[in-house]
């Protein structure tokens, strides 16, 4: 295992994860009229609809199935009676129907932004920037499907589990159970990572807003006029 291995795994979690949460709490400090989504509906309506539609349920679902696959303790599933094929096979199912809809999504939400003149006018480099990066992370995301479809021994799979379950309980092994992964799912990884490096300086940090909104639910209804 060499440094830059080590390094991109074994460190750069970390960093990245420095970045995602301080770069956040300085933006929202330092520039609270910047943290919002930046509609560009009133610009060009479009497909905007089916594209943000398919492309958040796909990035929500990838999301928690990551979140719950990978730092779920393989004691647990065991435990569960879930063998290591089927949740490989599972995996393989959520992860290539959630990243098809995602990757659709973001096709349409591209195409509308680049193809309209006064959309693309007012599009941002960093807008182009996130876009593509989620881009090309679903594309290298869908393409381990064909790898993982080689070993369904889910063997491949439970290092990849073991890795980020010791990267979050900072353990200085982590890299080690990736180091023979094939690079398809190290790329992955990398973009992963790097996309909440990127995070705290694009229209992404409005999905901190929506952990905030879900308290919304349970507030009593505004009273616009005194009641007779």
């Amino acid at each position: 295992m060499d440094y830059l291995h080590q390094f991109v795994f074994g460190i750069y979690p970390y960093i990245a994860l420095a970045i995602f949460l301080l770069g956040s709490l300085v933006r929202f400090e330092r520039e609270q009229y910047s943290w919002k989504s930046e509609s560009s509906q009133l610009l060009h309506r479009g497909s905007l609809r089916l594209g943000n539609i398919l492309f958040h349920v796909g990035i929500i679902g990838l999301f928690f199935g990551h979140a719950v696959g990978l730092l779920t303790p393989v004691a647990v599933w065991d435990a569960l009676g879930v063998t290591h094929s089927f949740k490989q096979a599972f995996a393989m199912t959520a992860g290539g129907i959630m990243g098809s809809l995602c990757l659709i999504g973001v096709l349409i939400l591209l195409g509308r932004r680049l193809g309209n003149e006064r959309l693309a006018a007012n599009t941002t480099w960093r807008d182009k920037l996130v876009l593509l990066w989620i881009l090309a992370t679903l594309v290298l995301g869908l393409s381990t499907i064909a790898v993982s479809a080689r070993h369904m021994d889910g063997h491949e799979m439970v290092l990849l589990m073991s890795w980020a379950q010791h990267v979050v309980t900072f353990r200085g092994d982590a890299a080690s159970f990736i180091a023979d992964a094939s690079p398809l799912f190290k790329a992955h990884l990398f973009m992963g990572m790097s996309l909440f490096v990127i995070f705290p300086f694009t229209r992404l940090v409005h999905v901190w807003s929506g952990f905030g909104a879900v308290g919304y639910l349970g507030r009593s209804w505004q009273l616009v006029r005194p009641r007779r």
